[in-house]
């Protein structure tokens, strides 16, 4: 990265400016000291160090400490100047050559880091109950969970993706009997979900399972004797309802794990006995209370009931304990806000059976306004819903997806559902696909012959397929002619992408790979809209053509990241 270069050369300087006596009272220099930002003032440099640091070291002022490094710098065709206790660099045409053309030789994996750390990493998200269509809040969690496996793989990382199906409690009881009055209306029984909003929620009494309801009459006269029959049939559709989905909206799972499955194998039942034999269980009042509070958590927890049953905190330890079984180096759930007082509990429970609980990372997300005509929309089981489905088939999935994903995850989104739909520069999927598009056609036009409108003459393409092959295929740095202010601004946009793909890896962000599109497809759009592509000099269009392609290809990746289509006709 350029911005780690010159911190190099400006660690190497301090190291020559210490030896040769040039730094006052500074003996030695320790590496990492210092860091590399963007000055506010893009007049002053491309990037800058701030030095000030070091004067209680060095018992000089930060402008002389600055000047006195700069002297042992080797600058080649890079400019640098001071400025206060900052050294400025502005990059030169070799940096900026380079950085083209390793867009263009490293193509896919451009931004992909090299001789790192990586893990075997189980990545849960989205775990919804199966008990009807996923709504919105779901579909920012597929979305994120989605881009972030993708991003994680891209960065080196082993990544296994898994959705935890709540299929065990009691809300699949509800959607059997819920199932069970809507067969009895579509058989003609005048009959109905209680209207007392105590009962009602013993119910799902959304419109989604009249279908459900036609469904199983296909095969099915009437009403089976056991309504357990009735809750598989249901959640066994709506299971399939939100695996369809999922794969519709480019979300695929490794591996769908129930909880059921988790109860039947007797592993709930081992990890209570495994936390009573390591002492960490006690009773009180005919409970089973887990010490929690010795690992960090604010107040012991019941992990079984007076009445033998287990609480949802039992099933979700030996779930944890499971997935670590299996080998994995890291857990990251994506989980909503509401389930925040969740974090210490299943982080005290790998403790207290002998793991690291910082295994386990927990992103906390919060939840999507849906936005109509200025209109907050609500949603919920039991009442009208606004499903993730209806959202998809409204905006498609591309804006669906951006828009999930544009915001960081600890921020409530507001979606606003006309926005998503326009093709203006306010919409920032069409603003960032329409980039990609005006790429395309740069290049499309490059290589198509005209015909004179007058004369009915054939103009010759301005090159030929043969000669844009060439510079696609065999590009060679001297090509690039980096000598216009908004050529060097994008060539340092496409190199943001390298530090851009570290930092949100790291951070686990993804909405910094929306932004930084968004920000990608500005400066092309300056580029674009100060520089004529195609031209009579060729030398020069052949050059400018270099960066459409590099362009091309890093909106490509970071859209193939995001799981977002880049169009090459809008």
């Amino acid at each position: 990265m350029i911005k780690d270069y010159f911190l190099n050369k400006i660690e190497n300087a301090i190291k020559d400016a210490i030896a040769a006596g040039k730094l006052g009272e500074m003996k030695e220099y320790k590496a990492g000291t210092l860091n590399t930002e963007r000055p506010k003032n893009s007049d002053f440099g491309d990037f800058a160090i701030n030095v000030s640091s070091l004067a209680r070291f060095a018992r000089m002022a930060p402008p002389q400490i600055a000047n006195a490094i700069i002297e042992f710098v080797d600058k080649e065709d890079n400019e640098y100047n001071v400025i206060g206790g900052f050294i400025n660099f502005k990059t030169g045409e070799k940096l900026l050559k380079e950085t083209v053309q390793e867009i263009f030789q490293k193509d896919k994996n451009f931004g992909k880091p090299e001789n790192v750390k990586t893990e075997k990493i189980i990545l849960e998200y989205v775990s919804a109950n199966p008990t009807g269509p996923f709504h919105i809040g779901h579909g920012r969690w597929a979305a994120m969970g989605s881009v972030l496996a993708n991003l994680l793989k891209f960065y080196g990382h082993d990544v296994y993706q898994e959705f935890y199906i709540n299929d065990a409690g009691s809300q699949i009881q509800k959607l059997g009997n819920s199932l069970k009055i809507r067969i009895q209306q579509e058989l003609g029984e005048d009959v109905d979900f209680p209207t007392d909003e105590v009962e009602r929620k013993n119910y799902y009494p959304g419109d989604y399972l009249i279908p459900v309801a036609k469904k199983y009459l296909e095969t099915h006269k009437g009403l089976p004797d056991d309504i357990q029959e009735l809750c598989d049939f249901a959640k066994e559709y709506e299971e399939k309802v939100q695996r369809d989905l999922l794969e519709k909206f480019r979300v695929h799972f490794d591996n769908f794990y129930s909880e059921l499955t988790l109860h039947k194998s007797g592993k709930v039942d081992e990890c209570v006995q495994k936390l009573k034999n390591s002492g960490k269980i006690y009773q009180k009042d005919g409970a089973d209370w887990f010490k929690s509070s010795d690992f960090g958590d604010d107040q012991d927890r019941v992990i079984k009931k007076a009445d033998g049953s287990n609480t949802y905190l039992t099933a979700d330890i030996a779930y944890h304990i499971d997935k670590l079984e299996r080998g994995f180096d890291r857990m990251i759930n994506i989980w909503g806000a509401d389930h925040h007082g969740y974090v210490a509990r299943v982080k005290a429970s790998i403790e207290a059976l002998g793991d690291n609980p910082d295994k386990l990372e927990i992103l906390l997300g919060q939840l999507v306004n849906l936005v109509v005509n200025g209109n907050e929309v609500r949603m919920g089981k039991r009442k009208n819903m606004v499903t993730l489905e209806d959202l998809i088939d409204e905006v498609g999935v591309d804006a669906t997806r951006f828009w999930m994903s544009m915001r960081n995850i600890d921020t409530t989104l507001d979606f606003d559902i006309e926005l998503a739909k326009t093709n203006s520069d306010e919409n920032p999927v069409f603003y960032v696909q329409y980039a990609h598009a005006r790429a395309c056609s740069i290049l499309r036009n490059a290589v198509e012959e005209k015909l004179d409108t007058e004369t009915g003459a054939k103009i010759p393409a301005p090159i030929t397929k043969d000669e844009l092959d060439e510079l696609i295929n065999s590009y060679k740095p001297e090509t690039i002619v980096p000598t216009i202010d908004t050529a060097k601004k994008l060539i340092l946009k496409l190199e943001e992408y390298k530090s851009m793909i570290k930092n949100s890896a790291e951070t686990r962000q993804v909405y910094t790979i929306c932004r930084y599109v968004q920000e990608l497809a500005g400066e092309f759009h300056s580029f674009y809209n100060a520089n004529r592509v195609i031209s009579e000099d060729k030398d020069l269009m052949k050059s400018r053509l270099a960066l459409v392609i590099a362009v091309k290809k890093v909106l490509n990746n970071a859209l193939d990241l995001l799981a977002v289509t880049a169009p090459e006709r809008m």
